[in-house]
């Protein structure tokens, strides 16, 4: 038998930060594809302002604090944040709502925590819910897919916030699959009428059945690359599916189907690019699918109860608030010490 002699290092360990980072905005490339072609420019401005307002904030909050520039800046953290502000946020959007997430993310949810790897919350989180919570009217400027909107008018908006001459932003826009399902189950109409009308497509609503679907793709490609591991995703949309799908069986005609569920607004984006954060999520497997499982079940409960049609972000929030005690229980024991601290 022929042995081959290798030279050391014969481990090289798991891929740095970068590597990851990379991997990550590479599997991203397919959403922000799928987002420019359904809505427009406005996405593709949202993301490279997003880009530089995060640099930005990451080199100035560096400097303050001391540290090297060169080798925290280029770990492409600050680039992910950005690009997932950026696909959360509507295309039609001033550039004061895309800095007040940029900094809200960035300097309070990453630097004045410790920076990288000392953060308790998802920072694209944090700056996502302080918009959506103070801009409530701007984050509902959603262009209409089919319409196509000047991209003159984009650049206006995105400057001024409101059209030249008077003309209303409006006119462009129309309700998100699940807030128009949330207004029409309001008015009585039932599912069967609801997913008639030319908003659907041929799995949920027009457009984000696509995002999805990218979304999708991308996340089974970092699953397979290793920068992520299955328990979250398949614990967070198994636990959506699953709520789904009893109450669509107990009422189908006021209750969305575990398709629509899984293929509208940001939920395969929250599933494999945001839930995925190893900083603020669980660090076993147990507890990762208890997280994971969490965020499924208070996303629907937003969705079918809470003021706002999406949830995501806000379950994903929640149960980084749990992630202590979730590590707390089912963190395996070093060997040698007691189970409680």
């Amino acid at each position: 038998m022929k042995f081959f002699a290798r030279q050391a290092p014969y481990w090289r360990g798991a891929d740095n930060v970068t590597i990851m980072m990379v991997r990550v905005l590479a599997a991203l490339l397919p959403v922000c594809v799928a987002a420019i072609w359904f809505w427009g420019a406005g996405i593709l401005i949202n993301l490279a302002f997003a880009c530089c307002c995060c640099l930005f904030l990451e080199a100035a909050m560096l400097k303050m604090r001391g540290r090297p520039l060169q080798s925290f800046l280029t770990d492409g953290s600050a680039l992910v944040t950005a690009a997932l502000i950026a696909l959360a946020l509507p295309p039609l959007c001033p550039w004061w709502v895309t800095v007040t997430a940029c900094v809200f993310a960035i300097v309070f949810a990453k630097h004045l925590y410790g920076g990288l790897g000392y953060n308790p919350f998802n920072p694209a989180m944090v700056g996502y819910v302080v918009v959506l919570v103070s801009f409530p009217h701007v984050l509902a400027y959603w262009p209409a897919i089919g319409m196509s909107v000047p991209p003159a008018d984009v650049l206006q908006i995105f400057l001024f916030g409101e059209l030249a001459g008077g003309v209303s932003i409006d006119a462009y826009t129309s309700a998100t699959v699940l807030d128009s399902i949330n207004m029409q189950l309001a008015q009585m109409s039932t599912m069967r009428e609801i997913v008639s009308s030319q908003q659907f497509g041929m799995l949920a609503g027009r457009g984000w059945e696509w995002v999805n679907i990218a979304a999708l793709a991308g996340g089974l490609w970092l699953m397979k690359a290793g920068v992520i591991r299955w328990h979250i995703p398949v614990a967070m949309l198994g636990a959506l599916a699953a709520m789904n799908f009893v109450f669509y069986a107990l009422e189908p005609a006021t209750h969305v189907s575990p398709i629509i569920g899984l293929l509208s607004g940001g939920t395969m984006l929250g599933a494999f690019f945001i839930a995925t954060d190893p900083v603020s999520a669980a660090a076993s497997d147990r507890g990762r699918l208890i997280y994971g499982a969490g965020i499924g079940v208070l996303c629907f409960a937003i969705r079918q109860w809470g003021a706002y049609p999406d949830g995501i972000a806000f379950a994903v929030l929640l149960m980084n608030m749990a992630v202590p005690l979730i590590d707390r229980y089912t963190v395996p024991r070093v060997y040698g010490y007691d189970r409680q601290p």
